[in-house]
């Protein structure tokens, strides 16, 4: 699903523009893939992981995203860079196409500034304008308040919880919450 772009200003007053992601901006996601699981320990990432991202699949990836009207994804440029990126993906089964999940992930650097808050706002206009969707999903770690805040601020509510569901390198265990906005 392709996005036009949508400009806005931050909090500190630079500018920033939403749109879905271009062949120009692989380079960036990769980067911005990179440095974000090197920053927190809330993305289900790890930094070893990041090898099997390479530009040739990303790419791959931004060209099925646009071709697609299942996934919808937003990046968020500022200062010529990539900051975060949001996505949203529709079911298609009979049973499940009345539900999508979605998630979000913004550089620290960005934190504070309005783009969870604004790119959420443009996802959630997509949800609602498509037909039969009764609920939007996401998942988000045990500890990770700024998220949580972020969530229940756009209406979500926690409707579910896996025990240990995260495990991190010292061993330490985390919950997943599930949380849902209902649309109706």
């Amino acid at each position: 699903m392709f996005i036009n772009e949508i400009f806005f200003t931050l909090k500190d007053g630079r500018q920033a523009m939403l749109r879905s992601p271009r062949e120009e901006d692989v380079q960036g996601l990769l980067e911005y893939l990179w440095k974000s699981t090197e920053e927190t320990e809330f993305v289900l990432r790890s930094p070893e992981e990041n090898a099997r991202y390479t530009f040739e699949k990303e790419l791959a990836f931004v060209k099925e995203m646009d071709a697609s009207p299942d996934i919808a994804m937003l990046v968020c440029i500022v200062d010529g860079r990539v900051a975060g990126n949001c996505e949203i993906r529709f079911n298609r089964r009979i049973k499940t196409r009345h539900r999508a999940s979605v998630g979000i992930a913004l550089l620290k650097e960005f934190w504070n500034q309005g783009i969870g808050t604004r790119m959420f706002e443009e996802m959630l206009k997509f949800a609602r304008e498509r037909e039969g969707l009764l609920q939007v999903e996401l998942e988000f770690i045990e500890g990770n308040v700024r998220a949580r805040h972020l969530y229940e601020k756009m209406g979500f509510r926690i409707t579910g919880m896996r025990p240990d569901a995260i495990r991190l390198k010292d061993g330490t265990l985390r919950n997943e919450y599930q949380m849902m906005l209902k649309l109706t």
